[in-house]
């Protein structure tokens, strides 16, 4: 039996968090349209910086809770990071679907927003609404897959 597209492209964004390199969430992320998987993301340090498997958290060490103070984090976020790879590479992405493993933040909706990504469906929600609200209100769809399994 096929499963749903859906579950096919969000168990991708699942195996994209394999490769996160953040110690206190793994997240992924992938980008498709018309069925066609475009471009991967994952939640890490920047190129040529030190990661936070190598180095320890910084959020962490000043006890900063989750989904709050962004900036204080050494990672970009596997969203953020499907978007940049499709433009370093040349791949349009406007009208098409994010799949991510967590409910995108307000940085993220921003990005996702202004890069013409229609639709987005993850699976683990995320402590703060405002990323799904702004995305909702920018007229993009955003559904939740409850209780994935990824295996």
């Amino acid at each position: 039996m096929r499963i749903s597209i859906d579950n096919y492209f969000l168990k991708f964004a699942f195996v994209a968090a394999e490769q996160s390199t953040c110690l206190r969430h793994n997240v992924g992320a992938v980008i498709a349209k018309d069925k066609e998987l475009l471009t991967t993301g994952y939640n890490g340090a920047p190129k040529g910086l030190p990661h936070c498997l190598d180095i320890g958290c910084m959020r962490e060490k000043e006890n900063i809770p989750s989904g709050t103070q962004h900036e204080k984090c050494m990672a970009i976020h596997a969203e953020q990071n499907a978007i940049i790879q499709a433009a370093v590479h040349g791949i349009s992405i406007a009208g098409g679907t994010l799949y991510c493993t967590h409910q995108p933040c307000i940085l993220c909706a921003k990005m996702i927003i202004n890069a013409g990504i229609v639709r987005v469906v993850f699976s683990i929600p995320y402590p703060d609404e405002a990323g799904v609200r702004m995305l909702r209100e920018a007229g993009i769809a955003v559904e939740q897959i409850i209780n994935f399994k990824p295996v």
